[in-house]
């Protein structure tokens, strides 16, 4: 039974290892790539601005720079992700690394915070150009 234990030990750190390193690369493969019907509205950008400050600004940060075990945001992974994986990650979230569920959300203010997120690409592309000003 010893020798089972550590087996069983060994086998679920190699699992754990092998996770991807994000949410957005574990989001199930069998998500349907759906658009967001707030895409491009800057009124659902900016509601999704504001639910992003009072919903995801403790960990993720303001500037979506993150905070502690909680990833930034303002990456490229997240702006060029499809719009129906950040929404799948809001809805399930992922206890295992701390990110909760926000499904008590009613799904249009989902999509808002989505929206919100990947138009941020934008602006800081913009920025870089401008040197950050």
């Amino acid at each position: 039974m010893n020798n089972l234990h550590r087996t069983l030990i060994a086998f679920v750190a190699a699992a754990a290892l092998a996770l991807p390193a994000s949410l957005v690369e574990r989001v199930p493969a069998t998500v349907p790539h759906g658009s967001n019907p707030f895409e491009g509205n800057p009124q659902a950008r900016q509601a999704g601005k504001k639910l992003y400050e009072r919903e995801c600004s403790a960990c993720h940060g303001k500037n979506r720079e993150g905070i502690g075990k909680a990833p930034p945001l303002n990456q490229p992974e997240v702006y060029s992700a499809p719009a129906s994986t950040l929404f799948w990650i809001l809805r399930n979230g992922s206890l295992r690394r701390g990110m909760p569920s926000f499904a008590h959300l009613p799904e249009p203010q989902r999509w808002q915070i989505v929206a919100f997120l990947r138009a941020q690409a934008v602006y800081n592309e913009h920025d870089s150009h401008q040197g950050g000003n």
